[in-house]
C-alpha cells in the first residue's frame, strides 16, 4: 500500500471518529435534562469496560491490560473523566456549535503544556499564534458579557484536562497500546463515578442552579428502554472513537490529518440547526476563525519543525 493510500485511509477513520462523536454530543445533549452526568458516564463505562477488552485482544493481547507505569495511566484516566465530565456539563447549557469553537483551542493548549511539562521550545511566532487563539476563546466565551455562559467556562476546562490528556499519551504511547491505555481508562471512570455517586443525596437539589451544575448534582433515576440503549450507545461510540482515532494516528501522519478534526465545528453546526435550530452568532464565528487559524499555524510548525531538524542532519557517506 501506497503512502498516498495510508494517508487517506487515515484520513477516513479520522473523519469516521469525528462523526462518530458527534452522535455522542446529541445524544448526551438529549438525555441530559432528564438524568444525572454521574450516571450516564457509569453506564457508559461499564459497556465501554469490556469493548476496550475486545480491541486489546483484537490488537493480539492476551489476558487483561497490564501497564508499567500505572501512575501515568491513573492520571490519564482522571484527567480524561475531568475533561469528559465537564464537557458533558457545558453540553447541558451551550449550543453544539459554541463548544466545538471553543474545543478549536486544544492544539493552543497542547502546545502551552507542551512547554510546561516536556520542556519544549516555542519561538516567538508560535507564542503570537497562541496569543491569537486566546483572543479568539475570549470572543467565544464573552467573559463579563450578558451573553456570558458559566457552560463555555466548564468547556474551556474540558479542554486543558483533554490537553494534559494528550501529553500524558504521549509519555505513555511508546510502552502501552491505545486499547491498553483505553481500559484503564475505563476502570479509572468507573471509580470515579463511585467516588462521587453520593454527590447528588449529599448536596441534594438546589433551587434555579445552572443547567450546567444541575446535571451533575441530579439525583439519579432508573431510565426507560430508549433511553438505556442510548446510555449503552455512548460506551459503544467512545469504544468507536478511541479505535479509529488509534488507527487513523497510525495510519497517517499526525502533521498532515490533524488539520482535519476542525471538520468537527461544521458537522456540529449542522446537528445543532438540524435539531435544536442553533445558529451561532457573529462573535462565536469570529472567534472560531481566530481560533482556527492559530491552531492551524501551530500544526504547520510542528510538521514542518522536523523537516528542518532533517535537513541540518548531514548525509552519512
Amino acid at each position: 500500500m501506497t503512502r498516498a493510500s495510508t494517508t487517506m485511509k487515515g484520513a477516513g477513520f479520522l473523519v469516521l471518529a469525528l462523526l462518530i462523536i458527534s452522535l455522542q454530543n446529541i445524544a448526551v445533549k438529549w438525555i441530559g435534562g432528564d438524568y444525572s452526568a454521574l450516571e450516564i458516564v457509569a453506564v457508559r463505562s461499564l459497556v465501554a469496560l469490556p469493548c476496550t477488552l475486545l480491541l486489546y485482544h483484537l490488537e493480539g493481547g492476551r489476558g487483561l491490560p497490564t501497564t508499567r507505569f500505572p501512575g501515568l495511566e491513573f492520571l490519564r484516566g482522571i484527567s480524561l473523566f475531568l475533561s469528559y465530565t465537564t464537557f458533558m456539563m457545558g453540553l447541558a447549557a451551550l449550543p453544539l456549535a459554541d463548544i466545538e469553537a471553543i474545543r478549536f483551542s486544544g492544539p493552543l493548549m497542547i502546545a502551552l503544556l507542551s512547554v510546561a511539562m516536556l520542556g519544549e521550545k516555542v519561538g516567538l511566532n508560535r507564542w503570537l499564534a497562541l496569543v491569537v487563539g486566546f483572543i479568539g476563546v475570549l470572543l467565544i466565551v464573552r467573559p463579563g458579557s450578558a451573553a456570558f455562559n458559566l457552560g463555555s467556562i466548564f468547556v474551556t476546562i474540558s479542554v486543558f484536562f483533554y490537553a494534559l490528556t494528550a501529553i500524558l499519551t504521549r509519555k505513555l504511547q511508546a510502552s502501552d497500546s491505545s486499547a491498553t491505555m483505553s481500559y484503564h481508562t475505563s476502570l479509572v471512570y468507573l471509580a470515579a463515578v463511585l467516588v462521587l455517586a453520593p454527590l447528588p443525596a449529599m448536596v441534594g437539589e438546589v433551587p434555579d442552579a445552572h443547567a450546567s451544575i444541575a446535571f451533575l448534582i441530579r439525583a439519579w433515576s432508573m431510565p426507560g428502554w430508549l433511553d438505556l440503549l442510548i446510555m449503552v450507545g455512548l460506551g459503544v461510540a467512545w469504544a468507536s472513537w478511541t479505535y479509529f482515532m488509534a488507527r487513523a494516528y497510525s495510519l497517517a501522519q499526525a502533521s498532515v490529518i490533524a488539520p482535519l478534526e476542525y471538520l468537527s465545528l461544521p458537522i456540529n453546526i449542522v446537528w445543532g440547526l438540524l435539531i435544536w435550530q442553533e445558529i451561532p452568532s457573529l462573535m462565536t464565528l469570529a472567534g472560531a476563525v481566530l481560533t482556527l487559524l492559530s491552531g492551524l499555524y501551530v500544526v504547520y510548525r510542528e510538521r514542518k519543525e522536523p523537516l528542518a531538524r532533517k535537513e541540518e542532519v548531514p548525509a552519512v557517506r
